[in-house]
């Protein structure tokens, strides 16, 4: 692909993918800006998450179908509670 057939990143857009609500009433969550697939992980209250998801205007990503990998790279933040890496 050349650059004069790239589509320029839209810093505009703004994503969410809801991941889960821990037992404390935290919310975890992606964010994205202009690309759905280049994201970070965050956690929020559920009341800081609807405040954050209405002044970004955020479009709602699906949930990620569950997949396995094992891929040494293919991990979350959040699994690092959970798993022990290599």
């Amino acid at each position: 692909m050349t650059a004069e057939n790239e589509t320029p990143l839209d810093t505009r857009r703004r994503f969410v993918r809801w991941r889960g609500e821990r037992g404390n009433g935290f919310v975890e969550f992606d964010f994205a800006i202009g690309e759905p697939e280049i994201f970070l992980e965050m956690i929020l209250s559920r009341e800081a998450y609807a405040e954050f998801c209405a002044v970004n205007h955020v479009e709602i990503l699906p949930p990620r179908p569950a997949e396995v990998s094992d891929s040494d790279w293919d991990w979350r933040l959040a699994d690092a509670t959970r798993i022990r890496f290599k």
